[in-house]
């Protein structure tokens, strides 16, 4: 008798641990403009999801193309395999940016007017921590557009945001 409540008792517990760690939370990717929700989709460059091109609108019409000016800045080795802010290890080799505002998974692409060199980055962190700054790029990113050498420089910035609600 004794013998067969214990495997009873370890049947249940093990049922109860079973659904417990399949109850448990799982990571939250935020869906981007003009793609389903879900994990961004990785394209030839590195980790970025795809960006919409210029005047494209989602099929909704839900979204705005929105271009701004300001000063990027990079880091790198010092906080390579670090966490990031959404959660995910920074690698410094990837497409990816650090943001103040802009929510995590969102694409925008980054152009050095000097050289007219541009990218893709996913934000998947916060900062910069800087003043004057106004985006973070990933070490792979500005050697992409070139500005390693020069430090923090002048840039266009592209990215999708949500129209504004109409007023009534």
């Amino acid at each position: 008798m004794a013998g067969g409540l214990r495997r009873l008792s370890a049947g249940i517990l093990l049922a109860a641990s079973a659904l417990m760690c399949g109850c448990s939370p799982a990571p939250i990717y935020l869906s981007t403009p003009g793609q389903p929700s879900g994990r961004p989709a990785k394209d030839a460059v590195g980790g970025a999801a795809p960006a919409a091109e210029p005047g494209a609108e989602s099929p909704s019409g839900d979204w705005a193309l929105m271009a701004s000016q300001g000063v990027a800045s990079y880091y790198g080795k010092e906080f390579h395999g670090r966490k990031t802010a959404n959660g995910e290890r920074f690698d410094m080799n990837a497409m990816t940016a650090a943001h103040r505002t802009l929510p995590f998974g969102s694409v925008v692409r980054v152009t050095n007017p000097k050289n007219g060199r541009s990218v893709k980055v996913r934000i998947n962190d916060r900062g910069p921590f800087v003043a004057g700054r106004d985006i973070d790029l990933s070490y792979g990113a500005a050697k992409a557009i070139d500005m390693l050498s020069v430090g923090p420089v002048k840039i266009e910035i592209l990215h999708l945001q949500p129209k504004a609600p109409k007023k009534r």
